[in-house]
């Protein structure tokens, strides 16, 4: 494969945590991640900004209006899929700003608010793990994952 020509796809995901600190979580039902729990988000469409793109496909695929606080990391996925993609993720923390919940069943299929004791026992890809550890140091994840995941992953700055 001649990585050179073949695109990286940017997304952006919000992890929208309420006032009672339980964070939303979505059902995919399309690839990647078909299946498993995920945080609402989606690709960058060229010519968008990050923040617009994030507002725009949490609106899409739920319903909801947020308020973007801040960039909680980056997280890289490689070798998704049988098309091999590469995945750059940027997670933003985010609190609900209106709207009503109404997964789009295109995209996702059910949207819960989920209470963190309950992360452990869900299906959740590398990525979404990464965050919900860091931003729950409590629950004793080690974000640090290995290449026995699901998928090949890598952390930002690690060889």
């Amino acid at each position: 494969m001649d990585y050179k020509k073949e695109p990286i796809k940017t997304s952006v995901v919000a992890c929208i945590i309420d006032d009672e600190s339980r964070v939303l979580l979505t059902r995919r039902c399309i690839e990647p991640f078909c299946s498993q729990w995920v945080m609402p988000g989606g690709q960058i469409d060229k010519g968008e900004s990050i923040l617009k793109a994030l507002h725009r496909e949490v609106f899409e695929e739920v319903g909801l209006e947020i308020h973007a606080e801040k960039l909680i990391d980056v997280f890289e996925h490689l070798s998704v899929g049988e098309q091999d993609d590469h995945y750059v993720i940027l997670y933003y923390r985010c609190s609900p700003a209106g709207g009503e919940l109404n997964p789009n069943g295109t995209e996702c299929t059910e949207a819960i608010w989920v209470e963190r004791h309950k992360f452990p026992e869900m299906d959740l890809p590398p990525g979404c793990r990464h965050i919900l550890g860091m931003v729950y140091p409590d629950l004793g994840w080690d974000i640090r994952l290995g290449q026995n995941d699901d998928i090949a992953a890598e952390l930002p700055g690690e060889d």
